[in-house]
């Protein structure tokens, strides 16, 4: 009997040189073309992100509105062009497709579309500035790529001491907006539940923005307590990520690129990518 070919894992297409040479121009930043191109397109970033703040300024817009509308799809269509480049230089497109940066590089060019449905849609580019992460690999700064990972790390392991303190402060605020409405009644300004939810958020925040106000003394009284819970409102959450972090262990991380998926953050050692498996080069 033949023996069946066996194919190297992660592997869905032949080894194509030219798509090897453009996966490490894109997703490389240790080579020379790669860090050329990375810097190349950190500079557009910051110039579409430029013209999308300066055409909402009226009367910029109203001066400038051709060369504004001519620069904003001119840097849509090189990130297009750009989005595609990407997806044709891994094997496993809808892997990067998913991702966090593949989500951002598609983001970044929806909204130049859509204003052509909804026009002010543009704006939504600002979005693009997300990209600007990709400094990190750039300036060969993986230290802070994983201080990052590993403060996402330390929230995900903290979402449900989180969504329970959340409940909780959310059952606070509901019956303390509903005593204020008891207490001080619609002439003082609370005139339902839910407006006076909305005081009780505000003073619980300690944002106090002072559009409403109690009058009555145990209207005062009631105040007082909510802005001295407020200060532990601020404190506990930030406790329970910062009891998480302690616990976590750091694990270096380098800028390789998976020639798959795209993904990053690998350690040094790794020989396999952590999302899909493939084989790093």
């Amino acid at each position: 009997m033949s023996e069946v070919p066996q194919r190297s894992h992660g592997a869905q297409y032949p080894e194509q040189p030219g798509r090897q040479r453009l996966h490490e121009i894109i997703f490389e930043a240790d080579t020379p073309a790669g860090r050329a191109f990375d810097v190349a397109l950190l500079i557009l970033i910051v110039m579409s992100v430029a013209v999308v703040l300066l055409e909402s300024v009226r009367t910029v817009q109203l001066t400038y509105f051709r060369i504004f509308y001519l620069l904003e799809w001119a840097f849509t269509l090189l990130f297009t062009v750009e989005y595609m480049l990407r997806l044709y230089a891994v094997k496993r497109p809808l892997r990067y497709a998913r991702s966090f940066y593949g989500v951002v590089d598609l983001l970044a060019i929806l909204p130049t579309y859509l204003s052509l449905l909804v026009p002010g849609a543009q704006a939504l580019s600002v979005v693009r500035i997300l990209r600007l992460l990709r400094v990190f690999r750039i300036l060969k700064l993986a230290a802070y790529l994983d201080e990052s990972g590993e403060l996402w790390r330390a929230m995900q392991m903290s979402r449900r001491k989180i969504t329970i303190f959340l409940f909780t402060v959310s059952t606070i605020v509901v019956i303390v907006g509903a005593l204020m409405h008891v207490v001080e009644g619609p002439a003082n300004g609370f005139t339902d539940i839910p407006t006076s939810v909305y005081w009780a958020v505000v003073t619980l925040t300690t944002v106090g923005y002072g559009d409403i106000s109690p009058v009555t003394p145990l209207g005062r009284f009631l105040a007082v307590l909510v802005m001295l819970m407020g200060y532990g409102v601020i404190a506990v959450p930030t406790g329970i990520v910062t009891a998480e972090l302690s616990r976590g262990a750091r694990d270096p991380v380098t800028n390789t690129s998976c020639p798959v998926c795209g993904a990053e953050g690998h350690r040094p050692d790794a020989l396999f990518c952590r999302r899909c498996g493939g084989k790093l080069e």
